[in-house]
């Protein structure tokens, strides 16, 4: 995986040096080497993680007609492309080259080829920039303009840390990301930077966007009616074929185990494709109350010939890691589930691993969520409509009153089932800005590589058309799933009650509540969007109460406080949180 960065002005004038610092703000994302080009009044840098093709695979890459690409991406078909456009004399072995290849002989619709995750730009005839990203936004892209022209990046510190734009604050996604936990839409929480969503292709050309399109490569268009046996046998075909590919790799991969169904899923046909044994690691906590998956997952991987590696995240971890966590978040969420994944990336790259396999997308597509069952009850009977209620509704804390939201743009609902509708919905908004943010800054930090073999197209095309019943059945979501591995995993006991995942963040921080409280409160950043005294009386609830909800909120003012800190008032994060806020 890579970080790329780009510059197109709408006249002469473009800074070398400033493509330079974009560049070095990007080195974690691809510590293994850095290419970079300048034409006329368009600049391309990237930073590279050898991945596939060590030796000649460094970016830019160029074609026969001086075009030349940069990207932030693993092709995972790209053997196959290559056998597929024949006697094309190849200059690397390259799993970049093909795209470029097939942009050469079809122009902007070659996305709808590929099989992997991306963020590419390729600049034409050192006039146009084409910027295209995966339809599930797997790989991050964001833009900038100004009255002097367009800049790109893989992250949007690049873009504020070098003098594009002054890092400001779009209060209406603030007040977003903090109800919610992440932010929707093209609009990010720093004003005039915004994403390129997924599936979406624009051109750019003298530092003007010139059209925009969307590429949806999967299919969403309804329901195919298959018995639970044919889906079984074609759910083999996908899940092995995907996993079989994402693990294409010339350095050693391995996988994250949390012993549910998802990630269960990758271990059994890891098992089955690979003779040496996989790297598998499992974090859990140090408090008796929360679930720790680490029996459980040992146990798997136990049986499956599997390296097991135990993780202990603790109290010390959280005041520790926190400030590191919020300083890689540029593009904020409030998920605590960073935290976890920010020490499981950690310990994969200590471990001499640059590739992991991960389960997200899992319940998106099969329907894991509890309120995708409710999406099939009556109204009388507990039905619900798929709106979001933040988690400070209810409350007087925040100064903005907050409403329920579900991003819907560009969905075509004519087609969909209510569950389909609420899948869609997910796979838009909730998936790209929160699940696979989290995976990608926190393993990016330490130069490691997330793929998710159930964001697959051909994975995602066969779940999103299978009937309701085969996701929803017995009361229980991803029905299908639990059939498939109930078979080729019995262990995995795929049909109990569901475990689940809670970083026990509330109880870390009632130790220090009251100390944690007025800290938060006193930030200035904080009274511009709460009641300080609200704040104050928050934090003092964490030391007697349990509640999930007293909890998230806590957290996500504390998150936030520090995000802040560093992303818009430039302040470094050295230290622990105490010394930080207090400063």
């Amino acid at each position: 995986m890579c970080g790329i960065a780009g510059i197109v002005m709408r006249e002469d004038g473009l800074s070398e040096r400033q493509l330079k610092r974009m560049q070095n703000l990007l080195l974690h994302r691809g510590p293994d080497g850095t290419g970079q080009i300048i034409k006329g009044n368009v600049g391309l840098a990237h930073t590279r993680l050898a991945i596939i093709d060590l030796d000649t695979g460094n970016q830019p890459i160029k074609n026969s007609t001086n075009d030349f690409l940069i990207a932030n991406a693993e092709v995972y078909n790209y053997l196959e492309i290559k056998r597929e456009i024949g006697n094309h004399k190849f200059t690397t072995k390259s799993d970049c080259e093909s795209p470029l290849v097939l942009f050469q002989n079809h122009g902007d619709s070659f996305v709808t080829e590929l099989r992997g995750m991306y963020s590419i730009a390729i600049l034409e005839n050192n006039d146009a920039v084409h910027l295209y990203r995966d339809p599930f936004g797997i790989k991050p892209l964001y833009i900038m303009e100004s009255k002097d022209g367009l800049a790109f990046s893989s992250e949007i510190r690049a873009l504020t840390e070098t003098g594009f734009i002054k890092p400001a604050l779009n209060f209406d996604a603030v007040y977003q990301l903090l109800d919610y936990q992440f932010t929707c839409g093209k609009d990010t929480v720093i004003k005039g930077v915004q994403r390129v969503l997924p599936g979406e292709y624009i051109k750019v050309k003298n530092g003007e966007i010139k059209s925009e399109r969307n590429f949806n490569n999967f299919s969403s268009s309804g329901v195919v009616d298959v018995s639970e046996e044919e889906a079984l046998l074609k759910l083999d075909d996908v899940l092995m074929d995907s996993v079989e590919i994402h693990q294409r790799s010339d350095v050693p991969y391995g996988m994250f185990l949390s012993g549910g169904i998802d990630s269960s899923v990758i271990l059994a046909c890891m098992r089955e494709l690979n003779d040496e044994p996989v790297c598998a690691f499992t974090v859990g906590f140090d408090v008796g109350k929360a679930t720790d998956e680490r029996i459980h997952a040992k146990y798997l991987a136990e049986i499956s010939g599997a390296e097991f590696f135990p993780i202990e995240f603790g109290e010390k971890d959280f005041w520790d890691l926190l400030p590191q966590v919020a300083a890689c978040l540029d593009d904020p969420i409030t998920d605590y589930a960073t935290l976890p994944t920010f020490k499981l990336a950690q310990t994969a790259n200590k471990s001499g691993l640059k590739v992991v396999l991960s389960g997200e997308g899992g319940d998106e597509l099969f329907a894991g969520y509890g309120r995708y069952r409710k999406q099939l009850r009556p109204w009388w009977f507990g039905g619900a409509v798929s709106l979001r209620k933040g988690i400070f509704s209810g409350t007087n804390i925040l100064n903005q009153p907050t409403v329920p939201f579900r991003s819907i743009e560009n969905l075509d609902k004519k087609n969909l089932t209510k569950l389909q509708t609420s899948q869609m919905t997910d796979i838009q908004d909730w998936l790209p800005n929160d699940l696979l943010v989290k995976l990608d800054r926190c393993l990016m930090a330490h130069g490691v590589e997330g793929r998710t073999p159930f964001l697959d197209n051909k994975v995602a095309e066969f779940a999103m058309q299978l009937p309701d019943k085969l996701k929803i059945n017995r009361g229980l979501g991803k029905y299908i799933l639990r059939k498939w591995l109930k078979k080729k995993m019995p262990e995995a006991q795929p049909f109990s009650k569901k475990r689940g995942f809670t970083v026990p963040v509330g109880h870390w921080m009632s130790k220090k509540a009251t100390l944690v409280g007025s800290l938060v409160s006193s930030q200035e950043c904080i009274k511009e969007v709460a009641d300080s005294n609200e704040v104050v009386r928050l934090f003092s609830k964490l030391e007697t109460s349990s509640s999930k909800k007293v909890s998230q909120m806590a957290w996500s003012l504390l998150f936030y406080s520090l995000w802040n800190l560093s992303h818009i008032q430039g302040k470094s994060l050295e230290g622990d949180v105490f010394e930080i806020l207090a400063d």
